[in-house]
């Protein structure tokens, strides 16, 4: 079972989180150990429900769309800060009662989730970063995305059309990729022309372009639960810097998924889950 939470951000943004399945079992609501899953940037909250589901099993799991994406508020010129960002999370985690809670974040919603747990030690018991550099991106990385955007050949005339280009005929893809296909699959929505996605471009260039020209370890460092660096082998996180993040945390382990890109829990579901449980089990355990 999934059910949906309105929830409310910074400046009032209307935030649609999505709760899977039932309290575990035996245990209220109030007394599972809470978990709240943020997706990367173009993501939702449909793309944890495999992680979600398992998790669910004795923990009381949560996924939030983030502002601009999903089903929540998309607000014409944001904000889209780091500081919106990181508020909407807060208030999340305080509107659903999930403190002390253990953050699950990818790509862009693991750096939210880090800064989350660097302002807000009360809230967060633990963290798991999947897949998010802490350096600087740059000037050209921002160009890059914006020319990406700008070769979609939208709107697509079917999902099968989504599916293909984005997991094989999309030029900047190294190799077919078909799980990046189905990633993609989820976040389009049929219009009367065709299939579009359910964020605006323009709006993920504006939440990219804050945070990719700066780097990050300063919070990093601030962070002081126990934290696990998950990186893909042929992911976007080199080995030498997840392991300096790894370094740079207080309480840092790593781990990382073989055969995995950037989608980590999209390209291995079961390699990315049998190198998160052992920590879940370490800092969850009731």
């Amino acid at each position: 079972m999934v059910r949906r939470i309105d929830v409310f951000g910074a400046e009032g943004v209307r935030l649609a989180a999505w709760e899977f399945a039932d309290p575990p079992k035996g245990r209220g609501e109030a007394e599972a150990p809470g978990v709240l899953l943020l997706h990367g940037l173009m993501g939702r909250a449909a793309h944890w429900a495999s992680t979600a589901r398992w998790l669910a099993e004795r923990h009381r799991a949560v996924a939030l769309d983030q502002r601009g994406h999903g089903r929540s508020d998309k607000p014409a010129e944001g904000p889209f800060t780091r500081e919106a960002y990181v508020a909407d999370a807060e208030s999340a985690i305080e509107q659903l009662s999930l403190a002390p809670v253990t953050l699950i974040g990818h790509s862009m919603g693991a750096l939210t989730a880090w800064q989350v747990a660097a302002k807000r030690p009360d809230l967060v018991q633990a963290l798991i970063i999947c897949d998010m550099r802490a350096s600087a991106l740059g000037a050209a990385s921002q160009r890059e995305w914006s020319d990406w955007f700008r070769s979609w050949p939208v709107p697509f005339a079917t999902l099968a059309d989504v599916r293909k280009w984005f997991g094989e005929d999309d030029p900047w893809l190294e190799r077919h990729n078909p799980s990046r296909g189905e990633f993609f699959t989820e976040v389009m929505a049929e219009r009367a022309d065709g299939w579009r996605p359910v964020f605006s471009r323009r709006q993920m260039l504006m939440s990219r372009e804050t945070w990719v020209y700066d780097a990050h370890w300063e919070e990093l460092a601030q962070v002081r639960c126990p934290t696990l660096v998950v990186r893909g082998l042929d992911g976007e996180l080199g080995r030498a810097e997840a392991q300096e993040m790894v370094r740079v945390l207080p309480r840092g382990e790593y781990a990382e998924v073989a055969d995995a890109g950037h989608l980590v829990h999209y390209d291995q579901p079961e390699g990315w889950r049998t190198a998160i449980e052992p920590f879940l089990d370490g800092v969850l355990t009731p």
